[in-house]
């Protein structure tokens, strides 16, 4: 399998996608930003004439928006998991359902108009994939070599792809990133938020299913290993919750006050950094369960005595 790098304007920096020969054919996994230079790189790193499928991790800007690029470039079908098909089919529902948590957490309606309008300015929400397979339905892939995994956390619909003894990990295994797990409307009832951290701790377990596997990172030129990533970003995670600690039960808009004083304006990036909190209180509101999660793995050890310092 072979990484492909290519600069984004993002904070996030350089996006990797991957290039694999598999028995129907070339294969691509992720497609990096759709900017000028995103297309470019695709074209001189990806033969589009051959290329038979497309596989994408989940649907964030950076890792599907030249989607549409490809498809009208070649002739590769596009697989994707079904619940970002459901935020493609209903995003308005979405987008007023994120509205309301967001109001449930005392940002007013302004907040939510100039949140909208930085989705936008940013392209948050690159244009629908034309046409599309869902990969949980897609039967056909076992005959392919591809194998896969849904590891909700970062996003509702994160999946992690297995080809050839390698794992294709998006933003689910990073070395040294902790990736903000996004406020959402939870997409199998759209009444009330998807709780990310929930998710987390029992993807955990899934995870540690990747031990041996070669892993394929959507950012970072290579990951050290499902342990040691896994242990990085849970760390993160325990060292912020601690902190955060103090500031339980106050309001959100508070919260945020306090820990960034005004310096963080961007309505996007305001978003970010809710949506971060939101995990840590839930954390801490229930840190057992991540706790049994990392015993089922055999990590907890290494992080016994951050947890004990945040639980008692």
């Amino acid at each position: 399998m072979l990484q492909h790098t290519v600069d984004t304007p993002y904070m996030v920096g350089e996006v990797h996608f991957y290039t694999v020969e598999l028995d129907g054919g070339l294969a691509l996994f992720d497609t990096g930003p759709p900017t000028p230079e995103g297309e470019a790189r695709l074209r001189s790193s990806v033969d589009l004439g051959r290329l038979k499928y497309l596989f994408l991790t989940h649907c964030h800007v950076d890792h599907y928006g030249l989607a549409n690029f490809v498809l009208e470039n070649s002739a590769a079908e596009v697989y994707l998991a079904q619940k970002d098909a459901i935020k493609f089919r209903r995003h308005a529902e979405r987008m007023e359902g994120i509205a309301l948590l967001l109001e449930g957490y005392g940002f007013d309606a302004d907040f939510t108009r100039q949140l909208r309008e930085s989705f936008r300015r940013h392209r948050i929400f690159p244009s629908t994939p034309e046409k599309y397979r869902i990969v949980e339905e897609s039967q056909e892939l076992a005959g392919l070599g591809v194998d896969w995994i849904s590891c909700p956390g970062h996003s509702q619909s994160d999946l992690v792809y297995l080809v050839k003894g390698c794992a294709v990990t998006g933003d689910v295994l990073l070395r040294n990133i902790f990736q903000a797990p996004l406020l959402d409307i939870d997409l199998d009832s759209f009444s009330g938020r998807f709780r990310n951290y929930d998710a987390y701790c029992d993807s955990l377990l899934k995870l540690a299913k990747l031990r041996g596997a070669r892993i394929m990172p959507g950012h970072r030129q290579y990951v050290d290993g499902v342990d040691q990533a896994i242990l990085s970003y849970v760390t993160t995670a325990l060292e912020r919750a601690a902190r955060l600690r103090p500031l339980r039960g106050l309001p959100m808009t508070e919260i945020v006050e306090r820990l960034f004083q005004g310096r963080l304006t961007e309505p996007f990036f305001v978003y970010l950094k809710i949506s971060e909190i939101i995990f840590m209180l839930d954390l801490l509101e229930n840190p057992a369960r991540l706790r049994s999660s990392l015993e089922g793995i055999g990590l907890f050890d290494q992080v016994r005595g951050l947890y004990a310092a945040l639980a008692g």
